[in-house]
């Protein structure tokens, strides 16, 4: 199901005023970008700063790697309560709907609509993985415009990240556990989205920075082989199955309310996935970009 509502539901479960949680938390794509840097090869990462520091958009905190990895949030909401040119545009680019009740990819996909003369012109209906794909080659083309290779840049440090939460490529009907309510000890009721969003995340502890280190300490020379495999459509069915399995498969039964209270063996493993689904990001960012960019 598109998620083209997705903001007025998740308000109506939080608040008026706040935004709907449609990607991994900031500190979440912080992650990622921390882990991507530390794999890149250091020609690529000067090309990468270099690129970066040409944003003059004032969207992310800062033109580093980590902050910079925020952007494409930043860049869809700038105009999401005025003119929704930008919201309009790329909001279905953060995630893909596989159903579980008759997933069907080319369909979460719509259908791989054609290409636009730029990837950042669109379409407007497109998946994260299709829009990945579209960002690596317009990132690999040496002889494309200087600011629509950055604006891939950009996109691709958030999208990498973006098709690794499980939330983000399954859909129950619930734009993505945007409509499903969910508790846990401890923590106020909130989207079961968001919970996967930042949530569990925030249970790894510390800054981005520390989560990042952590991850990498725990990442092996073998993780990085085996993680480094693949392309944006099967790290989208990957997420996918881990969605299936476990955030909607090991949810308890919800309450007379409706509430799925999680209980601390959900929490537990769903922070674990998190992890293993940051860390697998950051390696994947790594390799596209130092394959792109080489």
């Amino acid at each position: 199901m598109p998620r083209i509502a997705a903001g007025i539901a998740a308000s109506i479960v939080c608040t008026l005023s706040a935004p709907a949680a449609l990607a991994w938390s900031d500190p979440g794509h912080e992650v990622v970008g921390l882990i991507a840097d530390h794999y890149l090869k250091p020609a690529v990462r000067q090309k990468v700063q270099a690129m970066l520091a040409g944003d003059t958009t004032g969207l992310a905190r800062s033109t580093g790697i980590s902050d910079e990895a925020t952007w494409a949030d930043k860049y869809r909401d700038s105009d999401r309560y005025t003119t929704h040119v930008r919201y309009n545009l790329t909001h279905e680019w953060h995630f893909v709907d596989v159903e579980i009740q008759g997933p069907d990819y080319d369909k979460a996909c719509f259908n791989h609509a054609a290409a636009q003369p730029t990837a950042s012109q669109g379409p407007a209906k497109a998946c994260v993985a299709d829009r990945i794909d579209a960002f690596i080659a317009e990132l690999k083309d040496p002889n494309a415009d200087a600011d629509e290779r950055r604006m891939a840049l950009q996109f691709l440090l958030h999208f990498v990240g973006d098709v690794h939460q499980p939330l983000h490529t399954i859909d129950d009907k619930d734009q993505g556990g945007n409509l499903k309510k969910a508790k846990s000890d401890g923590q106020k009721t909130d989207t079961l989205h968001h919970y996967w969003d930042a949530v569990f995340v925030s249970r790894l502890g510390g800054t981005p920075t520390l989560i990042a280190n952590g991850l990498i300490k725990t990442t092996t020379a073998a993780n990085v082989k085996a993680w480094s495999k693949g392309t944006a459509r099967s790290w989208a069915l990957q997420s996918s199955q881990i969605a299936r399995s476990h955030g909607y498969g090991d949810l308890p039964q919800p309450d007379a309310d409706g509430k799925y209270v999680l209980p601390a063996s959900y929490v537990t493993n769903a922070t674990k996935l998190c992890a293993r689904q940051l860390a697998r990001a950051g390696v994947r960012l790594a390799k596209v970009l130092n394959e792109a960019l080489q």
